[in-house]
């Protein structure tokens, strides 16, 4: 059946609660184990569950970790109860906040494992298709052209916003996240602003 990268559209409490348990024993193996050497069958042992029941729900263990990272990060936005409409900068500048928590988050914990070769790229990937998701509900498609769509703009911003975030975390000394996010702001708004100009307001502190 059709697996939804992030979970949130999914009612069934089995279905759900099967997809936690998956959700937990990765994130409970990246902790001792470089995830180019965690299997399926390891995930599935951990969480107690066979293999037919995780290939019920994934396709592989890629898209078990977007997953993983989506539901985090939409956990984050559910939060501070954000929704990004296309028209408010207040709201993209929680969706940058929220991307700096939760790059803070995933960095935060001594206990993974420092072996994670083929990790970060991985995550970093997953972490772009979070935002990009959020951007894409709430991006109108351009007035008067239908290039760039919606969705590239959407693409663009995301990679943008993850791009700043990172860029802001691994500097020595940074600043907060509070002070952050205004400037984050500034270079990511234009770009979205390609999609409804006429309904996005001036850039104002968050």
């Amino acid at each position: 059946m059709p697996t939804p990268i992030s979970d949130c559209e999914v009612r069934d409490p089995r279905i759900r609660r099967t997809r936690l348990l998956l959700q937990e024993a990765l994130s409970s193996l990246v902790q001792t184990k470089a995830f180019d050497e965690i299997s399926v069958q390891d995930i599935s042992e951990a969480a107690t569950v066979n293999r037919a029941t995780f290939y019920d729900h994934y396709t592989d263990k890629y898209s078990l970790l977007e997953a993983t990272i989506a539901g985090g990060f939409h956990q984050l936005l559910h939060q501070r109860n954000v929704a990004f409409d296309g028209t408010c900068p207040s709201a993209a500048g929680a969706v940058i906040l929220a991307t700096c928590d939760y790059l803070t988050q995933t960095h935060s914990n001594p206990g993974v494992c420092n072996r994670q070769s083929a990790f970060e790229p991985l995550v970093d990937a997953a972490i772009t298709t979070a935002i990009r998701r959020v951007l894409e509900k709430g991006t109108f498609e351009p007035q008067h052209s239908s290039f760039p769509s919606a969705a590239m703009i959407a693409a663009t911003a995301s990679w943008a916003i993850y791009g700043a975030v990172k860029q802001w975390f691994f500097t020595p000394d940074h600043p907060s996240a509070d002070q952050a996010v205004p400037a984050i702001l500034e270079l990511v708004l234009p770009i979205l602003q390609q999609a409804k100009p006429s309904q996005l307001p001036q850039v104002v502190p968050v």
